[in-house]
């Protein structure tokens, strides 16, 4: 080494001695003293048992952690003081060569436990108690990416190897048993950090009676029995040794009823947990499978899932995040009382993939644009407060012929618009006007933009080429059995509320 490294490493040496003399001393105890006196040993001499997990499990770590503490009366929680905390383990913490960690008060967070529900968690700090009449010392530290915390962190000293192992063992099957999301709606809320830092947001749930999904007969029972009638059953069928785990594919147009069809489920489905994924957060759909068979029953929906027929993030190859998809529903058990419900305005992106996996979608349906009837139901459904005669109603459903269930919402709205305009109350002639504008060739993007057609006699096509006499289209691919019906309704936004 040269004289002049040598004098720069000395003087390198100096500035760090003198930066660390500047450094304000640290004003509360210090923590290896404070743990070494309430578990009776010196704690850097023993390993240190790290369990991680996802970070929207903070809230159920806490309240497994909490349970835990409330057999001990004199249990307590500290934190720890500094900067230092966010860049050093426990066991760093505690070495005797490193800096000098001091306690402080522990950091608490607010957390969502349901919707329009907050409480308040642990979310840096260490608790003390006793367990199975030993002292362990719990550090909870949520995930912080910006120190390369990707997960959240239990880090355990035990005073008894055999206490730290029992301790470590209940809290896994406890965190297994509990969580917040069981029996709510919930989606992912993506984060920059990647998937293992995904929040996740509790949504209302929707309130839809039967009279307001218009759909042919027996349409609405058939997705209702296989989605949620399996897990009805599910002793009855499990005794019987057949499988719970399904997948229902809702298909058609645009505008047509898809995501309605959805909302009534979620709405049936009472005390089941229901997760969504659609646009950004399909990606997930791992994490939501999992979340899935954690806290069956539970339904798994994927809206517009022809978002991801063509995406290439996942690896190279066709349609590698579709694939990721149908093997999630493959890798289910198959008593997992899980449905997963996929919608999709394209099928004909999907029909490939599915082939190629056959069996991971039990039922398939078609909602096309509706017929006459359908489309005479929407306009009392969404106008009950027009209050236009039947006649009216009657010549403009004949009117819009190739619309759908969203063009009819639009209908209405422009209606009470036009009658708003003019300081009176809805009539016929407001609900003919706002008919006529709307389907007339000005207004035809407008139209087509709202799952409208520009052609009203165009037949829809089978894939042999001939035009189907039906408007609904139910296929079971497991059984090869089809079932013909008709018409469709609305689709609208999900209009669930984030909390």
């Amino acid at each position: 080494m040269d004289e002049s490294l040598t004098a720069f490493m000395n003087s390198f040496a100096t500035l760090a001695r003198l930066a660390q003399e500047q450094q304000p001393a640290p004003s509360g105890e210090p923590l290896a003293p404070v743990l070494e006196q309430y578990l009776g040993f010196a704690p850097h001499t023993v390993s240190v048992l790290t369990e991680t997990f996802g970070n929207h499990r903070l809230a159920d770590a806490n309240i497994v952690l909490e349970e835990f503490a409330s057999h001990d009366p004199e249990a307590t929680i500290i934190g720890i003081a500094g900067q230092e905390r966010n860049h050093m383990d426990l066991a760093d913490m505690l070495d005797p060569g490193s800096m000098h960690v001091s306690i402080a008060e522990p950091i608490f967070t607010s957390l969502a436990v349901g919707p329009g529900q907050q409480r308040r968690f642990l979310a840096y700090g260490i608790h003390l108690f006793k367990h199975l009449g030993k002292p362990l010392a719990v550090a909870l530290r949520r995930a912080d990416p910006r120190f390369g915390r990707e997960t959240c962190t239990l880090e355990i000293i035990a005073a008894d190897p055999q206490a730290g192992d029992a301790f470590v063992a209940g809290f896994r099957e406890q965190l297994r048993e509990t969580s917040v999301f069981r029996g709510h709606v919930i989606s992912f809320k993506p984060s920059d950090y990647g998937n293992s830092n995904a929040g996740v947001a509790f949504h209302e749930r929707p309130k839809l009676g039967k009279d307001e999904l218009i759909l042919p007969e027996g349409v609405r029972e058939r997705i209702s029995e296989q989605v949620l009638g399996i897990g009805l059953n599910r002793d009855f069928l499990r005794s019987h040794g057949v499988h719970l785990k399904r997948g229902v594919l809702l298909y058609g147009p645009p505008g047509t009823g898809k995501t309605h069809t959805v909302r009534y489920l979620t709405s049936e489905a009472e005390g089941q947990t229901v997760i969504l994924l659609n646009g950004n957060t399909l990606p997930l759909v791992s994490e939501a499978t999992a979340m899935a068979r954690a806290l069956q029953p539970a339904v798994v929906v994927l809206e517009d899932c022809d978002l991801i027929a063509e995406d290439r993030h996942f690896g190279h190859g066709p349609q590698p995040l579709l694939f990721e998809v149908l093997d999630s529903l493959d890798g289910l058990d198959a008593d997992a009382d899980v449905a997963f419900v996929l919608t999709t305005n394209r099928v004909e992106s999907l029909e490939r993939a599915l082939v190629q996996r056959p069996g991971r979608i039990d039922l398939a349906v078609e909602i096309p644009r509706p017929e006459l009837e359908g489309r005479l139901a929407l306009l009392k459904l969404y106008g009950g407060h027009v209050h236009a005669s039947e006649e009216t109603l009657a010549e403009v459903a004949q009117l819009i012929e190739g619309t759908t269930a969203s063009f009819v919402k639009e209908l209405i709205r422009r209606t009470v618009l036009i009658a708003a305009i003019k300081a009176q109350s809805p009539k016929d002639e407001d609900l003919l006007t706002a008919a006529r504008e709307l389907m007339s060739d000005q207004a035809l993007l407008t139209r087509n933009l709202l799952g409208g057609t520009s052609n009203p006699d165009e037949e829809d096509f089978d894939d042999d080429g001939e035009a189907s006499s039906f408007g609904y289209i139910a296929h079971s691919p497991m059984s090869g059995s089809y079932f013909p019906m008709a018409l469709g309704e609305d689709e609208t936004d999900l209009g669930f509320k984030d909390e």
